[in-house]
Protein backbone atom coordinates (compact mmCIF):
# COMPACT_ATOMS: atom_id res chain seq x y z
CA UNK A 1 0.00 0.00 0.00
CA UNK A 2 1.22 3.32 -1.47
CA UNK A 3 0.71 6.48 1.38
CA UNK A 4 -0.48 9.26 -0.19
CA UNK A 5 2.23 12.17 0.72
CA UNK A 6 -0.13 14.96 -0.10
CA UNK A 7 -2.11 13.24 2.91
CA UNK A 8 0.52 13.03 4.75
CA UNK A 9 1.56 16.86 4.77
CA UNK A 10 -2.23 17.38 5.43
CA UNK A 11 -1.97 15.52 8.98
CA UNK A 12 0.83 18.19 10.10
CA UNK A 13 -0.64 22.09 10.30
CA UNK A 14 -4.22 20.95 11.56
CA UNK A 15 -5.66 24.02 10.45
CA UNK A 16 -9.32 23.47 11.14
CA UNK A 17 -9.81 21.10 13.38
CA UNK A 18 -7.46 21.36 16.76
CA UNK A 19 -10.60 21.09 19.37
CA UNK A 20 -12.53 18.03 18.10
CA UNK A 21 -13.29 15.61 20.66
CA UNK A 22 -12.06 12.71 18.63
CA UNK A 23 -9.25 13.75 17.19
CA UNK A 24 -8.13 14.51 20.67
CA UNK A 25 -9.03 11.58 21.70
CA UNK A 26 -6.79 9.40 19.19
CA UNK A 27 -3.89 11.76 19.54
CA UNK A 28 -4.21 11.43 23.70
CA UNK A 29 -4.42 7.47 23.14
CA UNK A 30 -1.72 7.59 20.36
CA UNK A 31 0.89 9.15 22.83
CA UNK A 32 0.73 7.59 25.76
CA UNK A 33 0.77 4.41 23.66
CA UNK A 34 3.69 5.77 22.12
CA UNK A 35 5.75 6.37 25.47
CA UNK A 36 3.97 2.80 26.84
CA UNK A 37 5.87 1.21 23.66
CA UNK A 38 9.32 2.89 24.31
CA UNK A 39 9.12 1.41 27.46
CA UNK A 40 8.16 -2.20 26.14
CA UNK A 41 11.21 -2.23 24.30
CA UNK A 42 13.42 -1.01 26.96
CA UNK A 43 12.32 -3.60 29.54
CA UNK A 44 12.52 -6.34 26.84
CA UNK A 45 16.05 -6.42 27.15
CA UNK A 46 17.19 -6.87 23.69
CA UNK A 47 18.12 -3.59 22.29
CA UNK A 48 15.71 -0.11 21.95
CA UNK A 49 14.35 1.66 18.67
CA UNK A 50 17.18 3.86 16.86
CA UNK A 51 16.13 7.30 18.77
CA UNK A 52 16.29 5.22 22.14
CA UNK A 53 20.12 3.99 21.77
CA UNK A 54 20.82 8.20 20.80
CA UNK A 55 18.54 9.07 23.58
CA UNK A 56 20.23 6.10 26.15
CA UNK A 57 23.92 7.59 24.75
CA UNK A 58 23.01 10.93 25.70
CA UNK A 59 21.98 10.32 29.55
CA UNK A 60 24.76 7.96 29.87
CA UNK A 61 27.07 11.00 28.68
CA UNK A 62 24.97 13.50 30.63
CA UNK A 63 23.58 11.85 33.83
CA UNK A 64 20.20 13.04 32.69
CA UNK A 65 16.98 10.73 32.96
CA UNK A 66 15.77 8.91 30.04
CA UNK A 67 12.80 10.88 29.92
CA UNK A 68 13.65 14.47 29.97
CA UNK A 69 16.03 13.61 27.49
CA UNK A 70 13.29 12.67 25.13
CA UNK A 71 11.70 15.60 25.76
CA UNK A 72 15.13 17.82 25.28
CA UNK A 73 15.55 15.82 21.73
CA UNK A 74 12.41 16.52 20.48
CA UNK A 75 12.83 20.09 20.95
CA UNK A 76 15.98 20.24 19.48
CA UNK A 77 14.61 18.23 16.53
CA UNK A 78 11.60 20.85 15.80
CA UNK A 79 14.66 23.43 14.61
CA UNK A 80 15.29 20.78 11.32
CA UNK A 81 11.27 21.87 10.77
CA UNK A 82 12.28 25.36 9.84
CA UNK A 83 14.09 24.75 6.16
CA UNK A 84 11.13 22.24 5.61
CA UNK A 85 8.31 24.70 6.22
CA UNK A 86 6.77 22.18 8.51
CA UNK A 87 3.79 24.03 10.76
CA UNK A 88 3.45 22.31 14.54
CA UNK A 89 0.02 21.36 15.87
CA UNK A 90 -1.52 20.44 18.74
CA UNK A 91 0.25 16.93 18.63
CA UNK A 92 3.41 18.36 18.24
CA UNK A 93 3.56 20.12 21.21
CA UNK A 94 2.01 17.10 23.20
CA UNK A 95 3.91 14.94 22.07
CA UNK A 96 7.25 16.62 22.90
CA UNK A 97 6.09 16.90 26.66
CA UNK A 98 4.06 13.75 27.20
CA UNK A 99 5.68 11.14 25.48
CA UNK A 100 9.06 10.76 27.51
CA UNK A 101 6.95 11.13 30.86
CA UNK A 102 4.61 8.36 29.78
CA UNK A 103 7.93 6.26 29.06
CA UNK A 104 9.66 7.11 32.58
CA UNK A 105 6.31 6.55 34.36
CA UNK A 106 6.15 2.82 32.23
CA UNK A 107 9.30 2.01 33.28
CA UNK A 108 8.93 1.90 36.94
CA UNK A 109 6.08 -0.11 36.19
CA UNK A 110 7.05 -2.65 33.58
CA UNK A 111 8.53 -6.49 34.31
CA UNK A 112 11.95 -7.04 33.30
CA UNK A 113 11.69 -10.41 32.20
CA UNK A 114 14.97 -13.00 31.94
CA UNK A 115 13.50 -16.08 29.93
CA UNK A 116 14.65 -15.35 26.14
CA UNK A 117 11.50 -16.15 25.01
CA UNK A 118 9.42 -13.40 26.63
CA UNK A 119 12.11 -11.22 25.65
CA UNK A 120 11.32 -11.56 22.14
CA UNK A 121 7.42 -11.60 22.88
CA UNK A 122 7.92 -7.84 24.67
CA UNK A 123 10.37 -6.93 22.05
CA UNK A 124 7.73 -7.18 19.09
CA UNK A 125 4.51 -5.91 21.08
CA UNK A 126 6.18 -3.21 21.83
CA UNK A 127 7.70 -2.48 17.92
CA UNK A 128 4.37 -3.48 16.74
CA UNK A 129 2.44 -0.80 19.44
CA UNK A 130 5.08 1.71 18.46
CA UNK A 131 3.87 1.31 14.68
CA UNK A 132 0.36 1.54 15.69
CA UNK A 133 0.79 4.20 17.93
CA UNK A 134 2.56 6.34 15.37
CA UNK A 135 -0.45 6.37 13.21
CA UNK A 136 -2.50 7.00 15.71
CA UNK A 137 -1.62 10.11 16.59
CA UNK A 138 -0.24 11.44 13.38
CA UNK A 139 -3.60 10.54 11.94
CA UNK A 140 -5.66 12.44 14.09
CA UNK A 141 -4.89 15.29 12.30
CA UNK A 142 -3.41 17.87 14.99
CA UNK A 143 0.37 17.41 14.03
CA UNK A 144 3.01 14.96 13.79
CA UNK A 145 5.50 14.66 16.85
CA UNK A 146 8.59 16.24 16.15
CA UNK A 147 10.65 13.10 15.10
CA UNK A 148 7.39 11.85 12.80
CA UNK A 149 7.33 15.78 11.32
CA UNK A 150 10.97 15.43 10.01
CA UNK A 151 9.92 12.09 8.52
CA UNK A 152 6.38 13.10 6.67
CA UNK A 153 8.41 16.60 5.82
CA UNK A 154 11.04 15.04 4.01
CA UNK A 155 9.29 12.36 2.30
CA UNK A 156 6.81 15.83 0.98
CA UNK A 157 9.36 17.41 0.09
CA UNK A 158 11.82 15.11 -1.64
CA UNK A 159 8.41 12.66 -3.27
CA UNK A 160 9.66 9.67 -1.40
CA UNK A 161 7.64 7.24 0.30
CA UNK A 162 7.34 7.05 3.89
CA UNK A 163 8.44 3.65 4.36
CA UNK A 164 12.40 4.88 2.73
CA UNK A 165 12.45 8.14 4.38
CA UNK A 166 11.83 6.49 7.91
CA UNK A 167 14.00 3.37 7.22
CA UNK A 168 16.49 5.88 6.26
CA UNK A 169 16.32 8.12 9.25
CA UNK A 170 16.45 5.21 11.65
CA UNK A 171 19.65 4.19 10.58
CA UNK A 172 21.18 7.75 10.36
CA UNK A 173 20.27 8.13 14.11
CA UNK A 174 21.20 4.63 14.94
CA UNK A 175 25.18 5.50 13.81
CA UNK A 176 24.80 8.55 15.61
CA UNK A 177 23.56 7.00 18.78
CA UNK A 178 26.15 4.09 18.93
CA UNK A 179 29.08 6.25 18.67
CA UNK A 180 27.63 7.86 21.64
CA UNK A 181 27.68 4.89 23.26
CA UNK A 182 24.13 4.09 23.39
CA UNK A 183 22.97 -0.31 23.35
CA UNK A 184 22.49 -1.48 20.09
CA UNK A 185 20.44 -4.81 19.96
CA UNK A 186 18.72 -7.32 18.07
CA UNK A 187 15.95 -4.93 19.17
CA UNK A 188 16.97 -2.36 17.39
CA UNK A 189 17.98 -3.45 14.19
CA UNK A 190 14.72 -5.13 14.10
CA UNK A 191 12.89 -1.81 14.64
CA UNK A 192 15.17 0.15 12.19
CA UNK A 193 14.16 -2.02 9.12
CA UNK A 194 10.71 -2.98 10.14
CA UNK A 195 8.82 0.28 11.84
CA UNK A 196 9.08 1.89 8.03
CA UNK A 197 6.51 -0.26 6.50
CA UNK A 198 4.24 -0.42 9.79
CA UNK A 199 4.14 3.18 10.33
CA UNK A 200 2.85 3.67 6.65
CA UNK A 201 0.17 0.70 6.65
CA UNK A 202 -0.70 2.90 10.13
CA UNK A 203 -0.84 6.22 9.30
CA UNK A 204 -3.37 5.57 5.99
CA UNK A 205 -6.07 2.84 8.66
CA UNK A 206 -6.21 5.57 10.82
CA UNK A 207 -5.99 8.99 9.63
CA UNK A 208 -9.44 10.94 10.43
CA UNK A 209 -11.68 11.14 6.73
CA UNK A 210 -11.56 14.75 7.42
CA UNK A 211 -7.56 14.52 6.65
CA UNK A 212 -8.04 12.55 3.86
CA UNK A 213 -9.85 15.03 2.03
Amino acid sequence: MHYDLMMCHETVPARRTWGAPRRVTQLGAGLVLYGTSIATMLSAGLGVDSWDVLHQGLSQRTGISFGWVVNGVSLLVLLAWIPLRQRPGLGTVANALVVGLVADAALAVLPQPEPLPWQLLMLTAGIITNGIATGLYIGAGLGPGPRDGLMTGLAARTGRSIRLVRTLIELSVLAAGWLLGGPVGLGTLLYAVSIGPIVQISIARFSQPEVRA
